[in-house]
């Protein structure tokens, strides 16, 4: 790393996977900023109990599917920390059901949420990455968006678009010392994940895993960790699969 700390900023960091990024990111040297939802009251209770755990992590409000919020929240980062050196597109929701019975109200918030934020958050600081000659992008997908899954017509759609913005915007950015990657998670051990009935997990979802267990968080990190790195400013368009071998592509 240069002598600079790095800032980093990371959507959705507050919890699962999204605060084992944060707290790694930490380890690793990395000043880090977290988003959270502005209708999220607990986001004060967190940061507390985060830096009494030794992690000096600062929240900002920002509503990853609104333009206007996610410029106010860069321009907070800004002023109080300095500016975005890593943004790790980490904020994701589901809203499951066959396409039969999807309305346009769920199709809207997945798009919105996983897809739109990416252009919402990434318009904010590649600019500034471009002018300073260094910056790194990394993107959240799934392993759904590369493969499928039954149910998921609008989070698939959206996690399959990720990479689709990842390849484009590499290409326009890389000459100026910028990289925009994906990586693309399988089942991870989160707390979601793991308050999956164990009769279900042990029947249906881990015999589609060659390695034979769930990913733990911290892996996903590291390899985020090494994307932000020096070591990996050849990495570019890329999208990483992380999914225990369940889908190789």
């Amino acid at each position: 790393m240069s002598d600079k700390q790095r800032v980093v900023l990371v959507t959705g960091g507050m919890g699962g996977l999204g605060e084992t990024i944060t707290t790694k990111m930490v380890d690793a040297g990395y000043k880090v900023v977290v988003t959270y939802s502005p209708g999220n009251n607990k986001h004060a209770d967190w940061v507390a109990d985060m830096k009494g755990k030794g992690y000096d992590v600062m929240a900002v409000p920002c509503d990853v599917a609104d333009f206007d919020s996610c410029a106010a929240a860069v321009a907070e980062v800004r002023s109080k920390v300095g500016e975005v050196d890593v943004l790790v597109n980490n904020a994701g929701i589901t809203r499951d059901m066959t396409f039969k019975k999807m309305d346009k109200a769920n199709w809207d918030a997945v798009i919105r949420t996983n897809l739109d934020s990416l252009f919402n958050m990434t318009k904010q600081v590649a600019d500034g990455m471009v002018e300073r000659g260094w910056g790194r992008i990394i993107n959240v997908s799934s392993v759904n968006g590369s493969k499928g899954a039954f149910g998921q017509t609008n989070y698939s759609a959206a996690k399959a678009g990720v990479h689709g913005f990842t390849k484009a915007l590499a290409l326009e950015v890389a000459r100026r010392g910028v990289t925009v990657n994906t990586i693309s998670p399988g089942y991870i051990g989160t707390k979601m994940v793991t308050a999956i009935p164990k009769e279900v997990l042990d029947s249906k979802i881990l015999p589609q895993i060659p390695l034979g267990r769930l990913g733990e968080p911290s892996e996903v990190a590291g390899l985020i960790i090494y994307l932000a790195s020096e070591e990996a400013a050849f990495v570019t368009g890329a999208n990483i699969a992380i999914n225990g071998g369940q889908h190789m592509q």
